[in-house]
């Protein structure tokens, strides 16, 4: 818990930061944010890829594993759908859509911003960035009370990079195997779910 509150800390000194101006100019640049996330990744595919056992967990598991994505997109859209039923101004079918971003914040809110506008495409962006932020903060609660693969499922699509480190911290590094899988299944899946339900539904 401490880790996922020092995360939450350096967030909120970045937000309060930027609101107020206080960091310079070069710090703005989206790229610098790419290319830590590309050493975040490096480290984590060393460490996992380190592990003689790590990939094991796949071949026990075998079709098996495929379940988790499958699950979490079943879990994430049904529970979207119930929550629309609490708002009077989201539809079920966008609730739906807005949870098909599985976290994953950026081209979630692209596509929904251009199919339905910028309002639901702004709901899309807060809610799957809230989605990764809590699962950074839940994780060892989750895991604790409700299984490995509890964090796997909250982190949806951002558990192949974002929320991988804290999930493999908690976790294990052989479950980090199966949160990329699952994590680049639902990636995947974003552009076509979102599109099949605001269009087709």
């Amino acid at each position: 818990m401490k880790g996922s509150l020092i995360i939450l800390a350096f967030f909120t000194v970045g937000l309060v930061g930027g609101i107020y101006g206080i960091f310079p100019e070069w710090l703005l640049n989206e790229d610098l944010t790419m290319y830590a996330l590309f050493v975040l990744m490096f480290l984590v595919g060393v460490s996992i890829g380190s592990d003689k056992g790590a990939f094991y967990v796949l071949r026990k598991m075998n079709l098996k594993v495929l379940l988790v994505p499958l699950l979490v997109v079943v879990g994430s859209l049904a529970g979207t759908a119930i929550t629309s039923l609490l708002l009077n101004d989201i539809s079920v079918q966008e609730a739906m859509a807005v949870g098909a971003g599985f976290g994953y914040y950026s081209l979630s809110s692209i596509f929904i911003s251009e199919i339905s506008g910028q309002e639901l495409g702004v709901v899309a962006l807060l809610s799957n960035i809230f989605r990764e932020i809590i699962t950074l903060l839940a994780v060892p609660f989750l895991v604790r009370y409700f299984g490995k693969l509890a964090g796997i499922a909250s982190g949806g699509a951002t558990a192949m990079d974002t929320t991988l480190p804290i999930i493999v911290k908690f976790t294990g590094k052989e479950y980090g195997i199966i949160a990329i899988f699952s994590g680049i299944i639902l990636t995947i899946l974003v552009p076509v779910l979102v599109t099949v339900i605001l269009e087709f539904f």
